[in-house]
């Protein structure tokens, strides 16, 4: 390559600068050492990327061009730069994370104060939201996704997948019997979720199919209140073990069905804005939770 990082960061910078002699106050060198810069990167290009007048710089139609690429190679530079700086230092700032209900919960909050011990330097944020969200507009770092993604320019990792279960409390099947098979589920109070309505087509084998839409006696738009409700012997529910593995080793809750339950499991995703170089912060603590999850 002919061009050099210092006749790039000397265009670019001109440009930013909106004169030679502030962009070199800007990269603190001299006004001819900037001005040498440009000249150099023009004559190998072979082309003239800015019209000098005495009042001001108006870039051609070749420096259009060329300006656009030039950032986009500046900020690759910064971004590898980041990774290795990364290694020597701490992360820290803050840290804004969104989830559901009933992840942020049972899969975030139990681990908050080690996380805040390991990195006293992020201030962490916690938002719990039901439904998707903007990240720009609610100034979101990562959001926390259950189910599969829809298209998106966000970038993603998976954390893993978590399996559907159908369930119960002890008390409510001990007064109103235990479903055998889906038929008779039909005869039994449902708790289902007010959306998506996926969310009711539970992973049941009817007939010659592989899902069993509910109709629900009893709606919540969050899990977590789903959950509540079938502990305290609402009616049967479909969750997710990450929400429900606790209360069934505890007794709380029962699992039914699981002879013609399908093996279905929502995937769980970490989406977040970044550069081809993830930020410090945003990278410990998927590494951090992506060790601590039990889905």
């Amino acid at each position: 390559m002919k061009t050099t990082t210092e006749e790039l960061l000397a265009f670019v910078s001109v440009i930013d600068a909106g004169s030679i002699t502030a962009a070199a106050e800007t990269l603190q060198q001299t006004v001819s050492g900037v001005s040498r810069a440009l000249t150099r990167l023009e004559k190998k290009l072979d082309a003239t990327l800015v019209h000098r007048t005495t009042r001001r710089l108006q870039l051609t139609d070749e420096g259009e061009l060329f300006l656009a690429r030039a950032r986009a190679i500046l900020a690759a530079m910064e971004d590898a730069e980041e990774l290795i700086v990364r290694k020597r230092e701490r992360p820290a700032g803050r840290l804004r994370v969104d989830a559901a209900s009933p992840f942020m919960l049972h899969c975030v909050v139990p681990h908050v104060v080690e996380f805040a011990t390991l990195y006293p330097e992020i201030s962490l944020e916690l938002s719990s939201n039901e439904r998707i969200v903007d990240l720009l507009e609610q100034r979101v770092d990562i959001a926390i996704r259950i189910g599969a993604l829809q298209d998106s320019t966000l970038h993603a990792r998976s954390l893993g997948s978590s399996r559907l279960r159908v369930l119960a409390s002890p008390a409510y099947l001990a007064q109103s019997g235990e479903p055998r098979t889906v038929q008779e589920l039909m005869g039994h109070r449902l708790i289902g979720f007010t959306a998506p309505e996926s969310l009711n087509d539970w992973p049941l084998r009817d007939a010659s199919r592989n899902v069993f839409k509910i109709e629900p006696a009893i709606e919540a738009s969050s899990g977590e209140t789903i959950r509540q409700l079938a502990i305290a012997g609402g009616g049967i529910a479909c969750l997710a073990e990450f929400m429900t593995g606790a209360d069934v080793r505890e007794g709380r809750l029962q699992t039914i069905l699981d002879d013609v339950l399908v093996d279905a499991r929502q995937p769980v995703s970490a989406v977040f804005y970044q550069s081809a170089a993830m930020s410090g912060r945003t990278r410990a603590f998927l590494d951090f939770l992506a060790t601590r999850l039990v889905l």
